[in-house]
């Protein structure tokens, strides 16, 4: 298998490649996830890209569904599907929108857009296959912004509740969200100590380091699982990082040929 880092500066270009040709945003937070996506697809999740649909796979949520760039591109470099499809990305006609769609491409298991709502579909999938005996897993990705919807933390109780040992949270806490940073929006911290309040078993990480990634994304669990991965937002890419204006900035043509360049 390729070297994890190798396909994760693949997959930075070709977010900036479809944010670039589609005048998109939310450039920032899809770079900070890469590396979170790039471990669970390559080392983590028992899947097939020939079977996108088998039952046994494991599920992955994308809850903050801005980031649908990040996603497809990893999905294309797993070989879900061609890696030239990313060039229609949020055009006009194109099949692969700019917020992720269930089914938009193969490999995608939920629609996602409004913030809050992954856990809440992954403890309802993580049920489902705990009362099916069934053996595979459920990951969801937030955002560290969506940790403020009430529905996360309903979810969180019922998920602590059921014992839903199959369920994995990862938090993308980059520490920004479309207002600012978060803490100065609504603080979220201490925020390990909130989750294990809530049942959970909690692991914090540095979201770029792609080797303890994979291991503690495929630790067991006695409980519920969150993973708090600390990332930077733009991560990749020097004047982008940790910098809120690029959670909502359009590249011009000087800016995508310095941020091509940097992550190349």
């Amino acid at each position: 298998m390729e070297n994890l880092a190798v396909v994760a500066k693949k997959v930075r270009k070709s977010i900036l490649d479809m944010a670039y040709n589609a005048k998109d945003s939310h450039i920032g937070c899809a770079l900070s996830s890469v590396d979170v996506l790039v471990a669970l697809y390559f080392c983590v999740l028992r899947i097939d890209p020939s079977k996108p649909k088998n039952s046994q796979r494991d599920r992955f949520i994308l809850s903050k569904g801005h980031i649908a760039s990040a996603l497809y591109a990893v999905l294309s470099e797993r070989g879900f599907f061609p890696i030239e499809d990313l060039y229609s990305f949020a055009k006009d006609g194109s099949n692969i929108p700019s917020h992720v769609a269930h089914d938009a491409v193969p490999g995608v298991e939920t629609s996602g857009g409004s913030g809050g709502h992954g856990l809440s579909l992954g403890a309802g999938m993580a049920l489902s296959a705990q009362i099916d005996n069934a053996s595979y897993r459920i990951f969801v990705l937030t955002g560290d912004g969506e940790l403020q919807e009430g529905s996360v933390w309903e979810a969180a109780m019922f998920a602590s509740s059921r014992n839903l040992t199959n369920l994995t949270l990862i938090v993308d806490r980059n520490m920004f969200q479309t207002w600012g940073r978060v803490d100065d929006v609504v603080a979220l911290e201490p925020l390990a100590e909130r989750f294990r309040s809530f049942g959970w078993d909690v692991d914090e990480i540095d979201g770029h380091n792609l080797p303890k990634l994979v291991g503690v994304l495929n630790k067991t669990s006695a409980n519920p699982h969150v993973v708090i991965a600390r990332t930077i937002k733009g991560r990749g890419v020097s004047f982008m990082e940790g910098k809120a204006e690029w959670h909502n900035g359009v590249l011009t043509e000087e800016q995508y040929k310095n941020a091509i360049q940097e992550v190349s």
